[in-house]
């Protein structure tokens, strides 16, 4: 079995991010940047796969800019056996989906995970519309995969409790936090992740139009959380939740 991965290059989950002074964005200049945390789960989650012989296979792979190798390299270096990296700048999650689906009908995975959302756009739709375009099952948010044969079964989190749901193969799954915890990559596996072999590709090479009908207006920060008042009495409190905070 084949299973097909794929990671983003994003702002550290650990960096405070800045809006750029025209508001045209966030400022990642001589930021650190890190794997997307999701996505690391997702890697995890193939490599434990990989380990229990269910599958034989592990493709990164990452739209974005060339630095985005970087990003690649820490995948295989956890123990993806080869990447694949689409060269694009800002693609909106249809034109990631577009792109990920022509890798997929291209390395013809019997599964696809990917993270439930990316930290900095927190979207959280590419998985879906890759399944949508795939014309595949999909099970978003798995805390828990088992694969056995050609099906598997995948937990998740809901209001309430828990749901199993069973599908069958090919099929993608979005990672949630609770699937796993990603193991730290060692120095060996990190010398040995540059001599892996590493894809460069294009969009357009693949033929997909990343062009969006989406345009960013406006990116500015949340405002400055009030200071707290105390209250001598429930009375006062209950004043100030009706009339000021009106809440209830």
């Amino acid at each position: 079995m084949k299973a097909l991965v794929a990671v983003k290059r994003v702002v550290d989950a650990n960096v405070k991010v800045r809006v750029k002074s025209d508001q045209s964005g966030v400022d990642i200049a001589n930021v650190k940047m890190s794997m997307n945390s999701f996505d690391e789960i997702a890697v995890e989650e193939a490599v434990r796969l990989k380990e229990k012989g269910t599958v034989t296979e592990i493709v990164a792979v990452s739209c974005g800019p060339a630095k985005a190798e970087e990003t690649l390299r820490t995948a295989m270096a956890m123990g993806a056996d080869r990447g694949v990296l689409v060269e694009a700048e800002d693609l909106q999650p249809l034109a990631v989906a577009k792109v990920l689906k022509a890798i997929v009908d291209k390395e013809q995975p019997q599964l696809v995970i990917v993270g439930k959302q990316a930290i900095d756009g927190d979207n959280g739709q590419t998985g879906q519309m890759l399944a949508a375009l795939l014309d595949w099952p999909q099970a978003v948010s798995a805390s828990k995969v088992e694969v056995a044969g050609d099906k598997v079964k995948v937990t998740r989190e809901i209001d309430g409790g828990k749901e199993t749901l069973e599908l069958a193969l090919p099929a993608v799954l979005t990672a949630d936090l609770q699937l796993n915890e990603p193991r730290h990559t060692k120095l060996p596996d990190i010398m040995k992740a540059k001599k892996k072999p590493l894809e460069k590709t294009k969009p357009a090479d693949l033929g997909v139009d990343t062009a969006s009908g989406l345009k960013v207006v406006k990116v500015s920060e949340p405002p400055a959380r009030k200071e707290g008042v105390k209250v001598p009495d429930v009375a006062t409190l209950v004043d100030k939740l009706r009339n000021e905070a009106k809440v209830i």
